[in-house]
């Protein structure tokens, strides 16, 4: 099948890639031409797991391009994605605009029937709005057209995305006729060869089946981020708690770690948008609000931390900070809590070394730029020397098992705040370590 990606974020990137895996002829589509001219060279714009070599796999064979003439993909195409990003306005909506310009590039383009599906994530009525888009173009160019809009949401997590496309657990679908429903089964058919997880719903319902899904895990994590708070003051262990709720079938283990904040480009935007789109139809979502209330404040408990042991004024402290993404296998800083713990910590006069295997680049060039209070080294072991605690942030794989022992000669003063429960606090404290978790007084 022939398609069209437009736009090659992260969404766009990962979609066309696994398309082109499968032997369909993908033409990815964006307006940046920088950055199509480094994808063409094989050079990926953002880090996530086997895309790189899967990518210049295809470009190689053929069965993916990248132009920025969207008017030829579009028209040569039987499906066109739409994968452009959807940032947060100021009152807490999706800001629509770059999918409406693809929309109405869309209604100038096309020359046949075309399947436009909604990739990005979007609030219901979008494809409504899309749709009148593109049939004000072709009734501009007095052309008489047929197209559908379907609803195609993603449902990747950032470090398994490429799995989790080849293998998806379901792809929901949201169509209002038959004819565009075949063409959607027909191109993900060669992903559902062992289990059909193929979903049709209409497109509302699957538009609002992505903002639904984020809402409940972020619900967990700040569920169970409000528990470490109660644990805190009356005296438990969240990790007991943990372990003693999860083993229930019905709640399970997934997203009950306690932790310091959920962040990314999913969860804060998603939730809020909900939220925005429950309040624009007469309804508070009380349980949303809260959920991003408990969250912001969760972003704030290491630094709190940290100034509870060594007091309000931290002139003259260095902190290295191990961990900078919002999660691991990832180098997206979108909403980590790496910046709010950084910035307060440097508004209190502190120095910080940081150190990301993959996200450095981005704090430097983008989420930190400008904070001079903070340097970054190469290695977790260059960040310890002489400073007065390492705080862990992102639970990368190497900093699971660290050298102890090692730790404790390049430190200061042996001093470990875990914003992610990673170890046991009685064997730190026996290796000598003042050692400070969550949700454990």
């Amino acid at each position: 099948m022939k398609i069209s990606v437009i736009g090659t974020g992260y969404v766009g990137l990962v979609s066309g890639v696994c398309f082109a895996q499968m032997g369909n002829k993908v033409t990815c589509v964006d307006i940046d031409a920088a950055k199509i001219a480094k994808l063409e060279q094989g050079i990926i714009p953002i880090y996530e797991p086997g895309l790189e070599d899967m990518t210049l796999e295809n470009y190689k064979q053929g069965t993916l391009k990248f132009t920025t003439d969207a008017n030829d993909a579009i028209a040569s195409s039987l499906i066109s994605f739409i994968a452009v990003g959807t940032p947060m306005g100021e009152d807490g909506s999706a800001d629509l605009q770059y999918v409406l310009a693809v929309a109405k590039k869309i209604g100038q383009s096309i020359n046949d029937y075309i399947v436009v599906v909604d990739k990005s994530t979007v609030p219901v009525g979008t494809a409504e709005k899309v749709r009148a888009a593109i049939q004000a173009e072709l009734d501009a160019r007095g052309v008489d057209i047929k197209f559908d809009v379907v609803s195609n949401p993603e449902f990747l997590k950032e470090g398994a995305a490429i799995k989790d496309f080849m293998h998806p657990d379901r792809v929901v679908i949201g169509a209002d006729n038959e004819k565009a429903l075949e063409v959607m089964r027909e191109l993900y058919a060669p992903f559902m060869k062992h289990h059909d997880r193929f979903i049709a719903m209409d497109i509302k319902s699957a538009e609002m089946t992505k903002y639904a899904a984020n809402a409940m895990l972020a619900t967990k994590i700040s569920f169970m981020n409000e528990m470490s708070q109660i644990c805190e003051r009356v005296g438990a262990d969240i990790n007991k708690v943990r372990n003693g709720i999860g083993s229930d079938s019905r709640i399970g283990y997934s997203f009950i770690y306690p932790g310091c904040g959920y962040g990314g480009s999913c969860f804060p935007k998603d939730v809020q948008a909900l939220a925005k789109t429950a309040k624009d139809f007469g309804y508070t979502p009380r349980i949303l609000d809260a959920v991003e209330e408990v969250n912001y404040a969760q972003k704030y408990v290491i630094s709190n931390k940290v100034i509870g042991r060594f007091g309000e004024d931290l002139s003259g402290k260095t902190f290295a900070v191990w961990g900078l993404s919002f999660k691991p296998e990832t180098d997206d800083m979108r909403e980590a809590s790496a910046i709010t713990i950084i910035n307060e910590l440097t508004c209190k006069g502190a120095q910080v070394v940081a150190y990301d295997p993959k996200a450095r680049h981005e704090a430097e060039n983008h989420y930190l730029k400008g904070n001079q209070s903070v340097s970054y080294v190469d290695s977790k072991y260059d960040a310890l020397k002489d400073a007065d605690a390492v705080i862990l942030v992102t639970e990368w794989q190497e900093f699971r098992s660290p050298d102890f022992d090692e730790m404790k000669k390049l430190l200061k003063t042996p001093i470990f705040f875990d914003g992610r429960n990673q170890f046991d606090k009685v064997k730190m404290q026996k290796m000598g370590f003042e050692y400070f978790q969550i949700g454990v007084n």
